[in-house]
């Protein structure tokens, strides 16, 4: 993509009322002006909301936001260039219940507040080998989720890293986490339903490599204790 390209989408964003840009003084160290008000003040209604992270072109968003009307649907994302995809089609075709965030997620407690996102879907996210304080499913991000997700609120993780699927088993099982759902290859062992065959394009990119697709859902529930880091061997896994 062209620096002129990019420099246009950026601005094209700029006039979507379905994509929200924060600057970073508005997230850092304090509350976001839409925390706790995203049902009145974005979509006019108490529907359910749920939120994708690290969404990239918002394939995932927008289907689900297609598939359930009676859903609220957020995509996060701090790539500008990416969710211009998204929100543009969110808004040329009048997606009332889809909406895109470009915040980082790092600042997510600033942006939501108590009980008030109802399920999160993690899609296709760099597995961070050797970061483990920027992945996505590790302690330190589900107390974040915790802060705002409701009780009994289901986190799903659909990634092309057998690494990062068997790290979110270990961190989910030893912490006594309640697991919905499982599997290692949801194409190839047929578990892949409605809602888990919709694919992004990074994922219709994976499966033309023959890269298995895992899945999870898990209830990130603490039971009022400190989460620990999982015990697991890494060196099984090189993706």
């Amino acid at each position: 993509m062209s620096g002129k390209d990019k420099l246009r989408k950026f601005r094209e964003n700029e006039t979507f009322k379905c994509l929200l840009q924060p600057a970073l003084e508005e997230v850092f160290r304090k509350d976001y002006r839409l925390k706790g008000k995203w049902n009145r003040e974005i979509f006019g209604n108490d529907n359910p909301i749920v939120i994708e992270l690290g969404c990239g072109k918002g394939e995932y968003t927008v289907a689900l936001a297609q598939k359930f009307p009676d859903r609220n649907f957020i995509g996060i994302d701090i790539k500008g260039a990416r969710l211009w995809k998204g929100a543009k089609y969110v808004e040329e075709n009048h997606i009332a219940n889809a909406a895109f965030l470009r915040c980082r997620i790092e600042f997510i407690e600033s942006v939501f507040g108590p009980s008030e996102i109802s399920e999160i879907w993690i899609t296709f996210a760099d597995p961070q080998i050797g970061r483990d304080k920027k992945r996505l499913t590790s302690p330190l991000f589900i107390r974040r989720y915790l802060s705002f997700l409701k009780k009994n609120g289901i986190i799903n993780l659909k990634t092309d890293s057998r690494y990062l699927h068997e790290y979110t088993v270990a961190m989910a099982e030893q912490n006594n986490m309640k697991i919905c759902g499982i599997c290692k290859d949801i194409y190839g062992e047929g578990y892949a339903d409605e809602i888990l065959s919709i694919k992004t394009f990074y994922e219709s990119q994976y499966l033309e490599k023959g890269i298995p697709i895992t899945y999870l859902s898990f209830i990130p529930d603490s039971n009022g204790k400190e989460l620990i880091d999982p015990i697991w061997n890494p060196d099984l896994w090189e993706r």
